[in-house]
């Protein structure tokens, strides 16, 4: 009969049925365990030691435990990925999921009740009480100029690398020719066999624009239905960047010198009411058609052959430059997005205009389900199916599962001669060779 083992309150131990313990200390450790007479007169045991009758014998075996293995993987196997799965599609009649942990926001919530059941301030530090933070100041105002590089840029590749867009549903395609995989989920996908409806692509196609309201005060009066017109809708990204330090002419942005304080979710003290200069800027002004993707092919001509994979590294690097900016920004600045529709606000809060239209909105009355924003989802990267072969066959519906994905912008940048940064080649999975359509079957 051999010697059962049962788990004990301790991770670290195990302990035998006929009352010998093993202990494991991981990854590799030393085991004694007590065995009964019988088994160690079996041949096979017979090398541990000899006994007779009912004695015990305490053999000591070396014990592994590689679950640590294989759920911590070492740094160089995080670093070095050969491939990563391509990014999930959300569903439509789902909310998207909390960027911080539902059980923390319910933790800081119910502390923030006690402070104000108690009667002592919330402690706020900068930019939370309104008060600029000067480190960050430089990082916005390279941000802007990291963005007109990358505006610039792409408006010049789409004159030398096509882009088309499917009139239908959200697909877009970086190449001389568009693919054949059927994935359309557009309207009148049915009639087509779920082709696409390929249509000449723009700039709002690659950078998807994303607009919120900019506020003069973002801790003053909320955006209310009514009132949503009085304000001018922007890039959300540079009004990031306002409310972080920088100044752009026709567009102000109070700063202040002495912290609001709050009592729970009330302030009760904002610093008094300061009215907004009454000069406001049009959506057409200079100042804002630099940072904004309005008629850009007629802005910017097309380069010259040799200007190309310049441009093309040029913008690459100013892209990364905005996402890396962007994070540091948003661990400060606080920037809401909505759960359900694409709607971002830059403030300390969600506005009130009731504009959403997505899933159970009349539950909501059209009000936004306002939660964190992430970096995605204020510079959305847009993925593109990857094209190993600019002047290949088009890509198939059969040999999908061999392609990769890459943001628009990257695909972009290569296909006109930019160097990758790594991190992009584990999802375009460029290690992968591509059979042909008749050697599908044989492919593992």
């Amino acid at each position: 009969m051999a010697a059962r083992l049962s788990l004990t309150s301790s991770p670290s131990s195990i302990t035998a049925a006929h009352g010998g313990t093993c202990h494991l200390v991981s990854p590799i450790t030393t085991a004694r365990v007590s065995i009964p007479s019988p088994l160690i007169s079996h041949p096979v045991l017979n090398r541990f030691g000899r006994g007779r009758g009912r004695r015990s014998k305490s053999i000591t075996f070396l014990c592994t435990d590689q679950r640590q293995a294989q759920n911590q993987p070492t740094g160089k196997w995080r670093v070095h990925r050969q491939n990563v799965d391509l990014p999930p599609i959300q569903p439509k009649k789902k909310k998207k999921p909390y960027p911080i942990p539902l059980k923390q926001i319910t933790q800081a919530a119910r502390a923030d009740k006690k402070l104000a059941q108690m009667g002592v301030e919330k402690p706020l530090l900068p930019p939370k009480n309104g008060l600029l933070v000067p480190k960050l100041v430089p990082v916005a105002h390279d941000v802007l100029d990291a963005w007109k590089i990358v505006i610039q840029g792409v408006s010049q590749l789409l004159h030398v690398i096509p882009v088309h867009a499917c009139s239908e549903c959200s697909e877009v395609y970086v190449g001389q020719a568009a693919h054949y995989i059927q994935d359309c989920q557009g309207a009148t996908s049915a009639k087509r066999r779920n082709f696409h409806s390929w249509v000449k692509g723009s700039i709002n196609d690659v950078l998807i624009p994303i607009d919120s309201y900019h506020l003069f005060d973002p801790f003053g009066p909320r955006v209310i239905h009514e009132t949503r017109f009085a304000y001018d809708r922007i890039p959300a990204l540079v009004e990031l960047c306002i409310q972080a330090g920088v100044d752009i002419p026709g567009y102000p942005s109070r700063r202040r010198t002495v912290p609001i304080r709050m009592l729970g979710k009330k302030v009760i003290e904002r610093g008094g009411s300061v009215e907004p200069p009454e000069q406001q800027c049009s959506p057409d002004a200079a100042s804002m058609l630099e940072f904004d993707t309005y008629r850009t092919h007629e802005r910017f001509s097309s380069p010259l052959e040799l200007e190309v994979p310049g441009i093309a590294q040029k913008t690459i690097e100013a892209y990364e430059r905005v996402k890396i900016g962007l994070k540091k920004l948003m661990k400060k600045y606080t920037v809401k997005a909505c759960g359900y529709c694409s709607e971002v606000h830059v403030g300390p809060w969600g506005h009130n205009a009731k504009l959403c239209g997505e899933f159970k909105h009349q539950w909501r009355d059209g009000k936004h389900g306002w939660q964190d924003a992430i970096v995605d989802e204020v510079l959305p990267p847009n993925y593109v199916w990857h094209v190993e072969d600019p002047k290949g066959p088009p890509l198939r519906t059969a040999l999908k599962r061999f392609y990769g994905k890459a943001p628009a912008v990257v695909e972009l940048c290569l296909q006109a001669g930019a160097q990758i940064p790594a991190k992009y080649k584990p999802m375009m999975r460029v290690d992968i060779v591509v059979p042909d359509k008749e050697e599908t079957h044989l492919a593992a």
